[in-house]
């Protein structure tokens, strides 16, 4: 009786050989073809499941959303049961920096697909982010519950530190990413504007306890 395929596996098979080739050679310099010989089957079977290049690369870059979300939860778990706006700020901003192999594949391809995606019409035409805001409205929800809370400055406008924080993060993700400092310069630096926003909730920034 002749094996049955598992279809949802083998296309993961093949995004995750996608993810590793294009995480050693640059995602502008991946073809098809690549992706077949690593993942070990022919071409012709890369393109029955995935058609075109840009759905290819779609689908990796969806299965890497996935793994970052995975990040943020473990982080969030590590920091207890009511880890509060601090803290799941810092799960997703330090999730996001390129400090080991996994996080490094994630800021790469990211980066590299946004900016492949500006000259290429077919790549700028995939759903790249279903919603591009999702990230800035959660930082500034979360910067909002705090200042509700009595444990971020008040006089703060949440959504322009919220854009600040994500700008701050995604650059340093390159300038470690290139070598310019290290994860733990660019930790540092986030925490440092962590702290200009944050009071600890035993020292509230409106100097009353929090509510």
């Amino acid at each position: 009786m002749p094996k049955r395929v598992d279809h949802e596996e083998r296309r993961a098979q093949i995004a995750e050989a996608l993810i590793q080739v294009a995480g050693r050679r640059g995602l502008h310099a991946v073809g098809m073809r690549d992706v077949a010989a690593e993942a070990g089957v022919s071409l012709r079977l890369v393109q029955y499941y995935f058609e075109t290049k840009e759905k290819l690369l779609f689908y990796g870059l969806q299965r890497l959303t996935d793994r970052f979300t995975a990040r943020v939860g473990a982080r969030l778990r590590a920091a207890g049961p009511d880890p509060g706006p601090r803290a799941t700020i810092e799960a997703l901003l330090l999730a996001s920096l390129p400090i080991d192999e996994e996080s490094r594949t994630f800021h790469l391809l990211y980066t590299s697909y946004s900016i492949l995606s500006v000259t290429d019409e077919a790549l700028a035409a995939q759903p790249f982010i279903d919603n591009p805001d999702a990230a800035e409205n959660t930082l500034t929800g979360l910067l909002e519950q705090a200042q509700t809370s009595h444990l971020a400055d008040p006089g703060a406008d949440a959504r322009t530190e919220a854009i600040s924080l994500l700008a701050m993060a995604a650059a340093m993700g390159t300038s470690i990413l290139v070598g310019q400092r290290s994860p733990e310069s660019a930790i540092a630096v986030l925490h440092h504007h962590l702290d200009r926003l944050f009071t600890t909730p035993e020292t509230p920034a409106t100097g009353k306890g929090s509510s």
